[in-house]
């Protein structure tokens, strides 16, 4: 699920988790922003791996992706990928047609949320009853506010098409059945804006659970592998 990151770089992250790229069976791409976008043409076209994306991203990026497979998605509609299902998920975010994805493979469900501004029902409902999340916390609603960006840059990131702070994470995952919950990452946090155990703080404390339960995804180290049960 995307890719911001140069062949070489993506290449060594794979290799920690005890993977090769010619593994991958496909890219699905959430929106054209480059954190996410700007090195999945480069690594599609290497190891000749298959691309999906909405037509709204996809229509200002037909050049980049020239040599490779591309499909279009129909963001309301349920697709498969070898033996995963993926359900798109429409998202509130500054993009072309942006959306999320929960993953499943008939038993059991990875939910994946980031660069999404606010929480609808339709989010809600989507991710209620995963037993894995991976969930945005972007920011530090008084961090953002006290911080060095400008405030143009504020009010992007904190407005309703800009990024889940640590808050309304939490009140979305109050909101959704967590009976069937495994585990739950925070992820997406600003290096500037948010401090991990912020965050942790904020998704415990509605789960009531102990914060080492709580797994914060690493801009540099990424995440481990864990298991759905």
């Amino acid at each position: 699920m995307d890719c911001g990151f140069s062949v070489s770089e993506t290449v060594t992250r794979l290799a920690r988790l005890g993977l090769q790229a010619e593994q991958i069976d496909g890219i699905l791409v959430t929106h054209e922003h480059s954190d996410h976008i700007a090195g999945v043409a480069r690594l599609a076209r290497k190891f000749d791996i298959p691309v999906w994306m909405t037509h709204g991203t996809l229509r200002f990026q037909h050049a980049s992706f020239a040599g490779t497979t591309v499909t279009e998605i129909n963001p309301h509609s349920t697709f498969s990928v070898g033996d995963v299902e993926v359900r798109p998920i429409l998202v509130p975010h500054d993009a072309g047609e942006p959306v999320q994805y929960v993953f499943g493979d008939g038993a059991r469900r990875l939910g994946v949320l980031t660069d999404t501004g606010h929480a609808t029902p339709h989010i809600e409902t989507v991710l209620s009853g995963c037993h894995a999340l991976i969930l945005e916390c972007n920011h530090d609603e008084e961090m953002l506010r006290n911080g060095r960006y400008p405030a143009s840059l504020k009010q992007r990131v904190g407005g309703r098409y800009g990024h889940l702070n640590n808050e309304q994470a939490a009140t979305l995952l109050s909101h959704l059945d967590n009976s069937s919950l495994q585990h739950i990452v925070a992820a997406h946090l600003s290096q500037q804006n948010n401090l991990p155990a912020l965050a942790v703080a904020a998704l415990s404390g509605v789960l009531g659970c102990n914060e080492d339960w709580v797994a914060v995804a690493d801009q540099q180290q990424g995440l481990a592998w864990r298991e759905i049960a």
